[in-house]
């Protein structure tokens, strides 16, 4: 069973700010890089969306992360039953094969010099004890099965590959924490 020592980075190296008005040119700027617009909408739709989040129209919830006081990437959680719309659904039909009380997590690092160095994995499995600490018992992630980086990160932070699909936005690998391979106790 994995433990703080298999991660580059213990859990409590990790900072997590709620993302402010402030931040928004920051994360527009993080957003525009070649190694986020490869996995992420536009930049202008995910600071819309960001934007609807800090207004109260979008459920989700957005934070900063800072390694040891250095803000070095964006991370979110989203609630699954708010996402089982019938719109939604249309276009992502593998939400409606997730538990109504399962949260989903999406990250990304701002820079592409930091990528590959264990933060992701490191950053992921300590966001999500802190879900399972707020009660949530299913969290998931939702990669683009191509993103071979990343999900290597999130099989190293404790996720585990649960099925595939297709769907009108392309494939998405839907993977589910796990806290006994994430060392995590029972």
């Amino acid at each position: 069973m994995p433990s703080d020592a298999t991660y580059a980075y213990p859990a409590d190296v990790f900072q997590f700010e709620p993302v402010t008005e402030r931040h928004l040119p920051m994360l527009r700027e993080w957003l525009s890089r070649a190694h986020v617009r490869k996995w992420w909408d536009d930049p202008d739709t995910e600071i819309r969306y960001i934007h609807d989040m800090l207004a109260g129209r979008d459920s989700t919830r957005p934070f900063l992360f800072s390694l040891e006081g250095d803000a070095c990437g964006y991370i979110q959680y989203w609630f699954v039953r708010d996402a089982q719309t019938p719109e939604w659904i249309e276009k992502e039909p593998w939400l409606a094969r997730l538990p109504r009380d399962a949260v989903g997590i999406d990250l990304t690092i701002a820079d592409e010099s930091r990528l590959s160095q264990g933060i992701g994995s490191s950053v992921l499995r300590a966001f999500a004890q802190r879900l399972r600490n707020k009660g949530h018992e299913c969290i998931i992630i939702d990669p683009d099965p191509a993103n071979a980086r990343a999900v290597r990160a999130y099989e190293k932070a404790g996720f585990v590959r649960k099925f595939e699909h297709e769907g009108l936005e392309g494939r998405t690998l839907i993977m589910e924490f796990d806290k006994e391979r994430a060392g995590l106790p029972a």
